[in-house]
């Protein structure tokens, strides 16, 4: 067997893209979606009615609440037509411009669900996703409480994940590349080895903490820059892939061993630790990486969030201009 499907007999692969003919081709478990993913996926001609029907559903709103609910809706229309193809579930995102608030999180993920409800998809088969700032993981902490998973993204330190499972979020999502890519930078070095790499290192020792604590929180790892990131961390519960990276692993050959196991946590990983607040947001502070990253991470969903706009906007109008 190749590597992707020795890979699949270890750990749940997920499919990250918005683009529904790639999820098509590599049958993954579940899929994840993100607004830099959309905004790619929108612009793509296969998937104009989708964007159309967004598009007239909000419509009928008044201008204050139009652009709101067609991003929400367009996120719904292509999780709805993932769902079609793969057999678990598709993660859609909340609006990174309300990390720091609790409240608005919690409607506006409940306005997700009430929106995949009417088409017809069950709140079992969707996670919402939500960064994991402190006001994030106490939105996901109601939510899991209301019956609503949440994949916790934008997770770059301990701290976030210790404080994720605590709240009895279901899922999180630790972003391996992206402290990859920081180390790299700050450390005036190339790469690292595998084995050594700290975006896998991170995940490890996330992985074998839940594990040890007997936590029903899974860890799902996310943006991998490279195939041997993903083949180190083979036995987490999940990890989300690229289709690039996908067929790399499917053109790949050689075995595939187990790195992570829920027996060897036993021995490898850390006692429990409470954070409250103030622990949370001193050992987020202490960590320049995990800061500079949860920023910068929500700033790049903010942005394209904001294209995503634009795009939406254009379209609406062009229909207005043709007739005129």
């Amino acid at each position: 067997m190749n590597k992707l499907a020795q890979l699949r007999e270890l750990t749940s692969v997920v499919a990250d893209t918005g683009d529904i003919e790639s999820i098509r081709k590599y049958a993954p478990v579940d899929a994840t979606t993100n607004p830099s993913l959309l905004y790619k996926a929108a612009q793509m001609a296969q998937y104009r009615q989708l964007v159309d029907v967004a598009i007239e559903k909000g419509s009928v709103l008044s201008a204050d609440q139009r652009m709101h609910r067609i991003l929400d809706q367009l996120a719904v229309n292509f999780g709805v037509e993932i769902l079609k193809i793969i057999p678990g579930r598709v993660s859609t995102e909340v609006d990174a411009r309300l990390s720091f608030d609790t409240d608005a999180t919690v409607r506006k993920a409940e306005e997700l669900i009430e929106l995949y409800h009417h088409a017809g998809i069950s709140r079992d088969r969707v996670l919402i996703k939500i960064a994991s700032t402190w006001e994030g993981i106490r939105a996901a902490e109601i939510l899991e409480k209301r019956g609503i998973h949440c994949n916790l993204t934008l997770l770059f330190s301990f701290a976030q994940a210790a404080a994720c499972a605590d709240a009895g979020v279901t899922l999180i999502s630790p972003f391996v590349g992206r402290i990859l890519d920081w180390h790299k930078k700050h450390e005036g070095v190339d790469g690292y080895p595998a084995h050594k790499d700290p975006g896998v290192l991170s995940v490890t020792r996330i992985y074998n903490y839940y594990k040890r604590n007997g936590y029903e929180t899974v860890v799902m790892g996310a943006s991998f820059r490279n195939t041997g990131e993903i083949l180190e961390l083979a036995g987490c519960d999940l990890l989300t892939i690229s289709p690039d990276l996908m067929a790399d692993l499917g053109a790949a050959e050689g075995e595939v061993p187990v790195k992570l196991s829920a027996g060897n946590a036993a021995a490898d990983g850390e006692s429990r630790i409470e954070l409250d607040e103030n622990g949370f947001r001193w050992m987020i502070n202490e960590d320049p990486m995990a800061t500079e990253k949860l920023a910068d991470g929500i700033r790049s969903f903010t942005r394209d969030t904001e294209k995503l706009e634009d795009l939406i906007g254009e379209i609406a109008q062009a229909p207005r201009a043709a007739a005129g």
